[in-house]
C-alpha cells in the first residue's frame, strides 16, 4: 500500500499520523514522512551492522535498510507474527521500520500535542517528538530524525 501525503487540510493546524504499534505501545508517524506500508518478503542480514539493523530488502527495485523497532526499543522479538514495515526517507536514504502492526490514519490538532511526560519510558522518550492523549491511551509521536540520527551517528570502532 502506498500512502500519499494528504497533510493539507482546511485546518492548517491539523496533522495526520499513521498509527503503528510496537510492543503494545501506540506510536504516530506524521503521514508526510511515510511513503509505504508493506510486508517485507525477505530481509538480508548485513554483517557487522548495528543490532537494530535487521538487514536490507528490495522494495520495488530500491535497496531499503530495515530497522527492527523492537530491537531498537530493547523489546523481546515478536513471536510467530507476520512482519509489517513502514517505508520512510531520511537524508535521501530509504528505510523500512519493522513494526508489530499498522493502525489507522488519525487527524489531530497540532495544538493538542504535548511534551513527553516525565514518566515516559526512557526508550520511548529518546525517539519521541511529544505525545497526544487519546481517550485514555497515549500516542507517542515518533521523531524520525531522533530515531535514525542517533542510530547512524555513533562513531565506528575499529576491530583490534
Amino acid at each position: 500500500m502506498t500512502i500519499l501525503d494528504t497533510t493539507a487540510s482546511a485546518d492548517s493546524d491539523t496533522i495526520q499520523y499513521v498509527t503503528i504499534v510496537i510492543g503494545g505501545q501506540l506510536f504516530g508517524l506524521p503521514i508526510s514522512q511515510v511513503h509505504d506500508v508493506f510486508v517485507p518478503e525477505s530481509v538480508t542480514r548485513v554483517p557487522l551492522s548495528a543490532p537494530e539493523v535487521a538487514g536490507v530488502l528490495n522494495l520495488r527495485g530500491r535497496i531499503v535498510t530495515a530497522i527492527d523497532m523492537r530491537r531498537r526499543l530493547h523489546l523481546p522479538p515478536q513471536e510467530g507474527e507476520q512482519m509489517m514495515a513502514v517505508g520512510i526517507e531520511y537524508k535521501q536514504e530509504s528505510y523500512g521500520l519493522v513494526i508489530d502492526a499498522v493502525g489507522e490514519v488519525l487527524s489531530l490538532p497540532g495544538s493538542t500535542a504535548e511534551a513527553n511526560p516525565s514518566n515516559l519510558d526512557k526508550r520511548w522518550a529518546e525517539i519521541s517528538g511529544g505525545v497526544h492523549r487519546l481517550d485514555g491511551r497515549l500516542m507517542v509521536i515518533l521523531d524520525v530524525a531522533r530515531l535514525l540520527g542517533s542510530l547512524f551517528t555513533e562513531p565506528l570502532v575499529a576491530a583490534a
